[in-house]
């Protein structure tokens, strides 16, 4: 068996073979697929279309209301939710423009296929 760390003056260090590679996520025309969190409106996954300071354009975006099976927003950017019946993402919109934006995450392609696959919550 090979040994999945091993340690050197304190410093451990991990076999490059068990580090996962990410595919980033696809894009549309050029537009990364990303999730915004903004200041009082929410979490937002789409492609970003334009971003000027903290105005953020994202196109074909949902709204991330109620997410479960990740525990942060980096988490969900990079491995999607792991519950998609528990998450409340309501329909796609074609464009939003969000106001104060204060992160900005590149997602994966597993995160983008995750986000999508969760079916359209609504009252």
């Amino acid at each position: 068996m090979k040994p999945k760390t091993m340690k050197i003056d304190d410093v451990e260090y991990v076999r490059k073979d068990s580090i996962k590679n990410y595919e980033k996520a696809d894009e549309l025309d050029g537009m990364k697929y990303v999730i915004v969190r903004t200041y009082s409106a929410g979490v937002f996954a789409g492609y970003l279309q334009e971003r000027e300071g903290q105005e953020v354009v994202l196109r074909n975006a949902r709204r991330l209301y109620y997410w479960s099976g990740a525990a942060t927003l980096s988490q969900l950017s990079v491995e999607g939710v792991k519950n998609p019946d528990d998450c409340k993402f309501p329909q796609e919109v074609d464009v939003v423009e969000l106001l104060q934006a204060i992160e900005i995450l590149d997602c994966t392609k597993e995160a983008q296929e995750s986000i999508n696959n969760v079916k359209i919550w609504k009252e």
